[in-house]
């Protein structure tokens, strides 16, 4: 089944390559716009900016604080109860080096904070923070993509794999919107997503 959307669709698959056609849309708007020129690095807020942007064409919850717990495989992302302190704690992480950017990241990415499209709101965040502080970007070209999803898997843990395919994948092209929309592909999305109740984590 479908998430519920405002497409009308049903078909996951459908719904699919909707959101991927209307998100990369969106995404390049965001970057032509000049939007993004606007938001504050590392902030909550501006991940939330981004995503609302992203998404606002296709679900309600776009830009909105998920409102159920959700895992996927084995792991599960931060539970609503926790939720919001953890949101304020990442907002005062700091951001100023290589290593605390992919940190804030990492933590951002164990809070989970949307119902969908996590990865790819986040990725612009992130770059947003590489380009502010260090004047790079991440060449997503660059990235292996299983490399990254199975890193990101382990960054809870071990953050060392993240840390060490994405300072490989700089560069200092930073207003290059090709550079810019490979974070956007549809390949380096989560799926599989199940939700359960809070109770069920205790």
């Amino acid at each position: 089944m479908a998430l519920e959307n405002k497409l009308g669709l049903t078909s996951s698959a459908d719904l699919a390559r909707e959101e991927e056609r209307i998100s990369k849309k969106k995404a390049a708007e965001l970057f032509g716009d000049g939007v993004l020129d606007k938001l504050e690095p590392g902030k909550f807020s501006s991940l939330q900016a981004i995503h609302k942007y992203l998404f606002e064409e296709i679900y309600d919850f776009a830009g909105k604080i998920r409102t159920v717990n959700l895992a996927k495989g084995n792991f599960r992302f931060a539970p609503l109860m926790y939720l919001e302190t953890a949101l304020g704690n990442i907002d005062k992480m700091p951001q100023s080096t290589f290593d605390e950017i992919v940190e804030k990241y990492v933590e951002m990415n164990i809070a989970h904070p949307f119902r969908e499209g996590n990865g790819r709101s986040m990725r612009i965040w992130l770059d947003l923070m590489f380009k502010a502080e260090l004047y790079k970007v991440v060449d997503w070209s660059k990235v292996d993509k299983e490399d990254y999803l199975l890193a990101m898997e382990r960054s809870p843990i071990k953050d060392i794999e993240i840390k060490y395919l994405l300072k490989n994948a700089l560069t200092d092209d930073i207003n290059s919107r090709e550079v810019y929309m490979k974070g956007i592909d549809h390949s380096y999305y989560y799926e599989g997503y199940t939700t359960f109740k809070t109770e069920e984590l205790l």
